[in-house]
């Protein structure tokens, strides 16, 4: 586990979050698909929503148990909010929004979510 700085492209969202990117994950289902996010998923406990709460908008589709947020201004979607089976608050990150990160590095596993 790791403490990272994340944001959305023009910074009015900005977020800390202690992540382990050794767990990454790519998803097939319609929307990460056409949004090419790398996500890693950790408890809401571990996540700091620095600024921007109010520049938030958000989507639900499917089931509408996960809160995608994306940034007002400039649309990016640097996280989302959800909770695990098990009903645990869990913040997925979407790891191409954190600084210092380079994707190409990581070796997501991938979720079979166009299945579900």
């Amino acid at each position: 586990m790791a403490r990272f700085e994340g944001s959305c492209h023009c910074g009015r969202v900005a977020y800390e979050v202690e992540a382990d990117l050794d767990r990454t994950v790519v998803c097939n289902c319609s929307w990460c698909q056409r949004r090419g996010s790398i996500l890693t998923f950790a408890p809401a406990t571990a996540f700091t929503l620095k600024k921007g709460e109010e520049a938030l908008t958000e989507y639900r589709f499917h089931t509408q148990k996960i809160q995608h947020l994306f940034c007002a201004t400039c649309g990016i979607e640097s996280f989302a909010r959800g909770a695990m089976p098990d009903g645990t608050a869990t913040v997925a990150v979407n790891v191409r929004c954190l600084a210092g990160v380079e994707p190409t590095e990581l070796t997501p596993t991938v979720f079979d979510g166009r299945s579900r």
